[in-house]
């Protein structure tokens, strides 16, 4: 098991020590494809604080289910950091979490242009009234992209937990 999704863990269980409360999770998932809440629920005991997850793949689910506005996608495109942030705002209220983490992205080895290449991906976190985005751009085949991309998410929530700790000390 790799080490992120322990750290998470390890941080969320001392927030709920220091706090009494769970700092609830969640994921909306497109490229990565289910990998992210994959990697939280190999953790025992992420019951405690894992919700659920969502994969929405094509852009009627980021429509129909997390409630992407057409416009955004229409005006954007789905990779783009504005989807990240609407799909992450989204899992967050449908899951009812605390933090939900979102990705969207070009897995490769098609769909790439010169604008957007393959390997680029965004990334968001949505907490409280705040929203996170990331962009990266992964050098790799599709199965690597996705794991740089999966790793990429689990750091970003990290960090951000470090973020509520830091508020509780």
């Amino acid at each position: 098991m790799a080490a992120l999704e322990i750290e998470i863990a390890q941080l969320i269980r001392e927030y709920h020590t220091r706090t009494g409360k769970w700092l609830t999770i969640g994921t909306v998932e497109s490229a990565t494809g289910g990998r992210i809440a994959d990697r939280i629920t190999n953790v025992p005991g992420s019951s405690d604080y894992f919700k659920g997850s969502v994969v929405a793949y094509s852009n009627e689910a980021k429509f129909d289910i997390v409630g992407v506005r057409k416009e955004t996608i229409e005006n954007y495109g789905a990779v783009s950091s504005q989807t990240a942030i609407e799909m992450a705002q989204g899992g967050r209220k449908l899951l009812n979490v605390c933090v939900c983490i979102s990705d969207t992205g070009i897995a490769g080895p098609l769909g790439g242009s010169p604008k957007k290449p393959v390997g680029l991906f965004y990334l968001g976190l949505a907490v409280e009234n705040e929203v996170l985005s990331q962009e990266h751009i992964f050098s790799g085949n599709r199965e690597e992209n996705k794991e740089k991309a999966t790793e990429a998410s689990l750091s970003m929530l990290k960090q951000r937990l470090l973020q509520c700790l830091a508020r509780e000390r």
